[in-house]
């Protein structure tokens, strides 16, 4: 498995193109060689093409707005074949009275079975309303039984799952071969989002069921820095995937 950085943690300092390409040196001269874009300001896929190649990282993953991601399909679909992304994924549904159930499953389920045809994999990431009961199943378990493996993967977030009541490294295996990435943010009292190895999740447990899972992507996200440097947050955390034998 393969230390990757969400840019979503530093989402902050990628809202030009000048400060978006500063970042992914920074990234870079972290250690890390995957990356997952999400956050940023927009960008042209062959942009995205030469910075990555400048500073040898690979993307991996993306999440897309939706109104690009259910509009234009098949535009985001090249794209991500411009800059050899395999997965393309939706980083947020709220699952409330307004976006329900339902309505995703009118829409999604026909989104991802598209960008499978071309090419790529549709990728869903979880936070804690998916732990939410729609009669006696989660949001989450309906979502694995009623979309399939073939058209559908999870980027299973561990905090999210932990405050949503769940047990990370189970949620991992319960979904394994469907979770190619996996999203690696800590679990501090508080309900803090820490760096990891910094919080509570036990996630010699996490890497052991990711392992057998099939994943081959940690990326490690931390949406809430609590006032401290995303870059040097970044930076610990990898420092610590180190420490556990990952590269």
């Amino acid at each position: 498995m393969q230390i990757g950085a969400q840019f979503f943690t530093v989402r902050n300092q990628c809202q030009t193109l000048e400060d978006f390409a500063l970042t992914l040196r920074k990234v870079a001269d972290i250690g890390y060689k995957t990356v997952q874009i999400s956050g940023t300001c927009p960008y042209e896929a062959e942009w995205l093409r030469e910075q990555l190649a400048i500073n040898d990282l690979k993307c991996v993953l993306t999440h897309i707005p939706v109104p690009r991601l259910t509009g234009e399909t098949a535009q985001v679909i090249a794209d991500h074949h411009v800059f050899d992304c395999p997965h393309i994924g939706l980083g947020w549904y709220a699952f409330n009275e307004t976006d329900t159930y339902e309505a995703f499953m009118a829409t999604y389920p026909q989104v991802a079975k598209i960008i499978r045809e071309g090419g790529r994999y549709f990728m869903y990431h979880n936070h804690d309303q998916e732990f939410q009961k729609l009669g006696k199943k989660l949001i989450l378990e309906k979502l694995a039984e009623e979309i399939p493996a073939s058209i559908m993967g999870f980027t299973l977030d561990t905090f999210w799952v932990q405050a949503g009541g769940g047990d990370p490294a189970q949620w991992i295996a319960n979904l394994a071969g469907r979770v190619p990435a996996i999203h690696l943010k800590d679990f501090a009292y508080g309900r803090k989002m820490a760096v990891v190895g910094e919080g509570n999740i036990n996630f010699d447990r996490v890497f052991t069921e990711a392992e057998k899972a099939g994943t081959k992507y940690l990326l490690v996200e931390q949406d809430d820095c609590n006032g401290e440097d995303p870059i040097e947050c970044l930076r610990r955390s990898y420092e610590y995937l180190k420490a556990c034998g990952f590269n």
